[in-house]
């Protein structure tokens, strides 16, 4: 009988790899030697694209025949922010009055480490022989661009004729206490990069510029004044956040000649990415002037029904 590994003690390795999205910095490796110690069989695949990171996933397969239940999820993070805002180190996985600290401990190096705890349990009491197969399918995409990490690694399980039977995925989706949802679905994920084009000028003689500022607030007024919608049974309201807006202007006397604002929006079932573009550009259309919208579609929402 191998040694249980310990969910606690895995999660804190983990988090003690500074993985932020695409920087790996040894989080599949701590993860690939618990299950190669398993007897799971691991590939390393990593994926590039023009004008994004390459990045490292992991696909570890334990068995060989149907059905095979997959595990996936993801060991990068999003950035730590102010650094000097934090309590304790991000990455130093400290345990303070039973509650364990850091970047990844909820979202998903903790459901990553208790997942293969799980695993060990069940080889210790089945044996490696129990009639299936257990997978984990990890990314190191899944906070960033999600351009080199799930969807590649799917097409390349699909080249070797690896097949999903059931997937069960590790995000927090609980609202309240630890348990108390299980997702059926998931919100569909959409970023837009806005830029305002206006003609630059001295604040003296504002007639001779165009300022792209007031078209910009009012752009962002007019996409952050309403809801999308109520909710539905199976999924929150959808919601849309301003995540950055900026200008780069080092002058107080200056008209800036463009100014730019990145927004996301998490939306259910009841939208498609083309519906809220459409939603968006009507907005924009509405105030005017000379503007660019780029869209980043991350995923569609989806929902498979109870039963």
């Amino acid at each position: 009988m191998r040694a249980t590994i310990d969910a606690l003690e895995l999660a804190r390795a983990l988090i003690r790899c500074p993985s932020v999205t695409p920087a790996d910095a040894g989080a599949l490796d701590t993860l690939q030697a618990a299950l190669e110690g398993l007897g799971f069989h691991c590939h390393r695949l990593t994926f590039s694209e023009d004008g994004t990171a390459d990045v490292d996933n992991l696909y570890a397969r334990l068995g060989n025949s149907a059905p095979n239940f997959c595990f996936a999820g993801h060991t990068d993070v999003v950035p730590v922010g102010n650094e000097a805002g934090w309590t304790v180190d991000p990455f130093g996985a400290e345990i303070i009055d039973d509650v364990l600290y850091g970047r990844g401990a909820t979202d998903m190096k903790g459901a990553i480490a208790c997942f293969v705890e799980a695993v060990s349990r069940f080889v210790n009491r089945r044996g490696n022989n129990f009639g299936g197969s257990i997978s984990l399918l990890i990314t190191g995409d899944e906070e960033g661009p999600s351009i080199n990490g799930t969807r590649k690694v799917l097409g390349w399980m699909t080249e070797q004729g690896e097949t999903l039977d059931a997937c069960i995925v590790g995000e927090p989706t609980n609202p309240g206490v630890l348990g108390d949802m299980v997702k059926i679905g998931r919100r569909g994920s959409l970023s837009g990069f806005l830029t305002v084009h206006g003609t630059q000028g001295h604040t003296a003689y504002p007639h001779l510029a165009d300022n792209p500022l007031p078209r910009l607030v009012a752009m962002l007024a007019a996409i952050t004044a309403e809801t999308l919608d109520d909710g539905t049974d199976h999924f929150q309201p959808s919601n849309l956040q301003l995540t950055t807006v900026d200008v780069g202007n080092t002058a107080t006397n200056i008209i800036p000649g463009s100014a730019r604002a990145t927004f996301n929006i998490r939306f259910n079932d009841l939208h498609s990415s083309d519906s809220i573009i459409d939603w968006v550009r009507g907005k924009f259309d509405a105030v005017g002037g000379e503007y660019e919208v780029d869209f980043q579609r991350t995923g569609e929402a989806f929902l498979t029904p109870p039963g």
